[in-house]
């Protein structure tokens, strides 16, 4: 393996391709901890951290580590780039759901590349419309004292010429996040948008292990400590860990393959065609889709029963809901979680996945599944193996979702630790890693030489 990693930097091309990617990585790190002048950063430390501690103030605490971690963003320190990559990810998927129900829009998307640069002309405008109404709105709520007892913002600065430069500079921040992503995209290696998502995933990983290491140092490390981390739950912990990396690999990258052949033709005295090939369905069709819909979806009643639960503290019905869907991650908000994921498994597949389009593809380039005639029939039989992988796979995403809830439930690990055992951060790390090595391989092998996971020898 080392030998393979020492042949990917002696190609030039490759070699500059990772390096430029490095360096506009560092680019958005070094933005990540530049904060606007005008906030009362330690106020704002301050605030979060007591509203994370308490689990209470509205859930904003787990809106804003949900958010962070989707957008890979800091928006609790109100940096530059404290918005993150999420409006224009936003903006994406309005324009994706917009492409399959408005027919304007279906047709410019399959006029090819040229419709496709159009597409992405009207995200970036979508982005800086959805980034300004962010920007603005995060601002008028540090103003307003929304988040901490006070207003966060310098009381010499609070004024609407000030409220205008944060939300011009945080939407700037934004469009250069955007611009470093495709910037990654044309020049770099990998995918832009992903790459910076995970980068930022993996910047809390520090943290995570500052976790452990000072619960190691408070406590000691001794066998059956009922106190501390104890070695059974440190070799338990990093057992679950390797387990789950190796079963999202698995699952991500699992098939259904369905088996088709080409009609035979005669072409003056050959015969041409008929060849056994497979159709291959991804088992996660969906992605990560799925959880971060029901994720954002879900922060609106932790936000609406948290904020109900500090104008009606009296009320047992608004306290029970509020504990429901607060911090404490119980049952019902699992359940509505898993139920979400299901959802939205079926209707992002649904709109990613038209089997009458692939079964008419198959008839026109004389291909046909054995068994099934083509046209409607085969389309059918699509629909109908897609419904069936597309169970499995919603089971699997529920189960990544709620993994770092058990994790930390059951052996009492920091959320912030947990969450590297399962759940979306563990599922974006997983894919974009996979993505970037198969990118990787593919310039290797137009070089004749052996991709990184493949086993034979140059």
């Amino acid at each position: 393996m080392l030998g393979k990693i020492i042949t990917v930097f002696r190609i030039p091309e490759l070699r500059r391709k990772i390096f430029l990617t490095l360096a506009l990585l560092a680019v958005y790190r070094m933005g990540f901890w530049i904060p606007l002048p005008f906030i009362d950063q330690q106020g704002m430390h301050d605030s979060i951290q007591k509203m994370q501690g308490s689990g209470g103030s509205g859930g904003v605490g787990d809106v804003m580590r949900v958010v962070a971690l989707f957008s890979a963003s800091r928006i609790g320190n109100s940096t530059i780039f404290g918005l993150g990559i999420m409006p224009y990810i936003s903006a994406s998927i309005i324009f994706q759901l917009l492409a399959s129900v408005y027919p304007p829009l279906e047709r410019l998307q399959k006029e090819g590349e040229a419709g496709r640069k159009k597409i992405n002309e009207y995200t970036r405008y979508a982005t800086v419309v959805i980034c300004l109404g962010q920007s603005y709105a995060w601002i008028m709520a540090l103003s307003s004292g929304f988040i901490g007892q006070q207003s966060l913002i310098l009381p010499e600065y609070n004024s609407f010429y000030y409220h205008l430069v944060g939300t011009v500079t945080m939407t700037a921040g934004t469009i250069l996040l955007m611009w470093i992503g495709e910037q990654i995209d044309a020049y770099g290696i990998g995918n832009g948008i992903s790459l910076l998502i995970m980068a930022g995933i993996l910047a809390q990983m520090p943290a995570a292990g500052g976790q452990i290491f000072g619960d190691i140092m408070r406590d000691g490390l001794k066998l059956g400590s009922t106190t501390g981390m104890g070695i059974e739950r440190l070799l338990l912990l990093a057992g679950l860990f390797v387990f789950v990396i190796v079963w999202v690999i698995a699952i991500t990258q699992g098939q259904r393959r369905i088996p088709i052949q080409s009609a035979k033709h005669v072409r003056g005295r050959r015969v041409h065609g008929g060849q056994r090939q497979s159709l291959p369905l991804r088992v996660n069709q969906a992605g990560v889709m799925p959880i971060i819909f029901a994720s954002s979806l879900l922060m609106f009643p932790m936000f609406f029963f948290g904020q109900l639960q500090n104008w009606m503290p009296d009320s047992q019905m608004v306290n029970t809901l509020a504990a429901a869907f607060g911090s404490g991650r119980g049952f019902t908000y699992n359940i509505c979680y898993i139920a979400l994921i299901y959802f939205f498994c079926y209707f992002w597949t649904a709109i990613t996945f038209n089997p009458k389009d692939m079964a008419n593809n198959l008839k026109d380039y004389g291909s046909f599944i054995p068994g099934y005639r083509p046209g409607g029939r085969t389309a059918a039989y699509l629909e109908q193996v897609m419904v069936r992988i597309t169970y499995v796979g919603a089971a699997f995403l529920a189960l990544v979702a709620v993994i770092p809830t058990i994790v930390s439930n059951l052996a009492k690990v920091d959320p912030l630790t947990a969450q590297f055992f399962g759940g979306t951060g563990l599922l974006i790390v997983v894919s974009v890693a996979l993505d970037l090595v198969q990118k990787i391989d593919s310039h290797l092998v137009m070089r004749n030489y052996p991709g990184l996971l493949d086993t034979k020898e140059n």
